[in-house]
């Protein structure tokens, strides 16, 4: 028996900019249910965030488009900007001839046209809050800032999306980030810290488990595809879950219509899959 397509589960995009106008850069990252992720960015060094922010949420479409996606699957952002222009305005500018409703030409229309035409069936965009807690966004975040600074920052590069870009002929903004990730980047000048960092994936690990704090003290539920994501297991392996489960400090429990909860103080271990 063939194996089955490994899907997307999860998504996230953001943009940077240092003047506005100014150098900027872009993130974003696709998770798989395998559990591995894959990484993108870029520079350009006269825009504005708001182009960054397209230009993102654009790479992760066009990547979007060749892969095997999950059914819950969702782009999280925190520009309302794109969102709006993509839910709302996008209709409304096209029958006026890409003008806003003051008569004025609707800025970044290169990409706004892109865009429209690089949508994705099924797959909607979700507001987070910037600088949240949201682990994704603010690694997409992070990469953003790295390139607008003039800096590479190590990007992971998932085999699933660097073997289609090969095979499928990927289109160029997915492709290119593809490529780019894939190969070894140069190391950024050295500078000397104030103060011994923390490793990067201690760091992460850090907002995943305050962001699960945040979330078991307000009571909410979430879908599998965001359950997976926060604590980084296979989708496959939590689909198979039915009763109350330990992760961390955290007791994981079905909350009804395929979402779940998490409450603090179980003082387990992360479940081995």
């Amino acid at each position: 028996m063939a194996d089955q397509p490994v899907r997307v589960v999860a998504a996230a995009c953001d943009g940077a900019c240092s003047g506005n106008p100014g150098p900027g850069g872009w993130g974003a990252l696709l998770r798989f249910e395998d559990g591995s992720r894959h990484e993108m960015g870029g520079a350009d060094h006269a825009t504005t965030n708001n182009r960054m922010e397209l230009t993102a949420a654009l790479a992760v479409l066009e990547a979007l488009r060749e892969l095997p996606r999950h059914p819950d699957l969702v782009i999280r952002t925190d520009s309302r900007y794109l969102i709006d222009g993509l839910d709302k305005w996008l209709p409304g500018w096209k029958r006026k001839g890409w003008r806003t409703a003051s008569g004025s030409p609707v800025l970044n229309r290169d990409l706004w046209e892109r865009l429209d035409r690089a949508r994705v069936a099924g797959v909607a965009l979700r507001h987070v809050k910037g600088h949240s807690g949201d682990p994704d966004n603010d690694r997409c975040d992070a990469i953003a800032v790295a390139f607008s600074r003039g800096r590479l920052p190590d990007l992971v590069a998932g085999e699933v999306l660097a073997r289609a870009s090969v095979e499928a002929d990927l289109p160029a903004a997915a492709a290119a980030a593809a490529t780019a990730a894939a190969e070894p980047q140069a190391s950024p000048a050295p500078q000397e810290p104030l103060e011994a960092p923390a490793p990067q994936e201690l760091q992460r690990l850090l907002s995943r488990l305050e962001l699960a704090d945040r979330l078991a003290a307000g009571g909410h539920a979430l879908s599998l595809v965001e359950l997976a994501q926060l604590v980084q297991l296979p989708l496959r392996s939590l689909e198979q879950r039915q009763g109350s489960w330990v992760w961390r400090d955290w007791t994981v429990s079905p909350a009804g219509s395929g979402r779940w909860r998490l409450e603090r103080g179980a003082g387990g271990l992360e479940p081995r899959v």
